[in-house]
């Protein structure tokens, strides 16, 4: 085993970063996939917000930033009972929460329609519940503490590439010490070697990540979907970059919590991680031996983390 990594703490997210991030996206200063992670676009969008307004500019989503948000800043989450027709902060966390545990198929935006009575209504019966269609204490507290579905596994037909050409040699959910299971899939491939984004997407993350993954690359794609891409020897992304399969975003190296070169990859729905083995293409996108046919997403269709796959 080449790998010896905790998860961070960020990574089941925040229902109160999430309503942040969907108060943003109002302000036209998010604009990528509500994930629940605090990172440099959230900073960023409340950096911006915060000039626009004429507020101190620190990034932090304090009290006066939340009052400036308007009816999407307030109220907390849990301060009254949630329902249809109405707006603001809590409805945008219990989208969140309600998309964790599989129970949505709606934005999280905010505004509680007939999507997320629906998604409620469907966790409720999952949980136990009355299925009133109401967001009130019990609900709530269902969610926070996680009664429900929690299994995450994709429901599109998401095929992606591989970052490198090189063998698996480490699993997703191996045993790690202190009971933690390995969050990704490790391939062995010597220092240097070229790591290439899986598919269409846009960089959210490059930079060193203390909490083990070294110099760290993560794509956001369509539908909750990222991938990470972690102990890389450099890294060649910027966040905001536009990348589809092929792209270079680094180099195998041997940073954070690594005891040797190798590069460990994550795919994540929701900031979840699931195998991606099943999803996998047989190679990386610059070895791709048949030609491709893509997929146009409609209104009504499914879209892939790739939009093009080997015809």
């Amino acid at each position: 085993m080449l790998l010896l990594v905790a998860v961070p703490q960020a990574n089941a997210g925040s229902a109160d970063v999430a309503a942040l991030q969907a108060a943003l996206q109002s302000e036209g200063l998010y604009r990528v996939a509500v994930d629940g992670v605090r990172g440099p676009l959230t900073t960023s969008g409340v950096r911006g917000f915060q000039r626009r307004r004429g507020l101190p500019v620190d990034g932090i989503a304090g009290p006066q930033t939340r009052r400036a948000l308007g009816r999407r800043g307030r109220p907390a989450l849990g301060a009254r009972v949630m329902r249809e027709g109405q707006r603001g902060w809590d409805v945008a966390a219990l989208q969140y929460l309600l998309r964790r545990h599989g129970h949505s198929s709606s934005a999280v935006d905010g505004v509680f329609g007939l999507a997320t009575r629906a998604a409620l209504t469907s966790f409720q019966r999952a949980a136990g519940l009355a299925s009133d269609g109401l967001a009130g204490p019990a609900a709530v507290s269902a969610l926070r503490r996680g009664s429900g579905s929690t299994t995450v596994s994709p429901s599109e037909p998401v095929r992606f590439y591989r970052p490198v050409q090189a063998p698996i040699t480490d699993y997703f959910g191996a045993p790690r010490p202190g009971g933690r299971r390995h969050a990704g899939v490790d391939f062995a491939a010597p220092s240097g070697t070229l790591v290439q984004a899986v598919g269409v997407g846009t960089t959210v993350f490059a930079g060193y990540n203390s909490g083990g993954y070294g110099n760290l690359v993560v794509i956001q794609h369509r539908l909750g979907y990222t991938t990470w891409y972690a102990h890389l020897s450099r890294i060649t992304s910027r966040v905001g970059e536009s990348v589809s399969g092929g792209t270079r975003i680094g180099y195998v190296g041997s940073t954070g919590f690594s005891t040797g070169p190798h590069l460990h990859f994550e795919a994540r729905k929701w900031n979840v991680p699931f195998d991606p083995r099943p999803y996998m293409l047989a190679g990386t996108a610059a070895r791709a031996a048949r030609p491709l046919r893509c997929h146009q997403p409609t209104r009504y269709s499914t879209a892939r983390i790739d939009d093009c796959r080997p015809g």
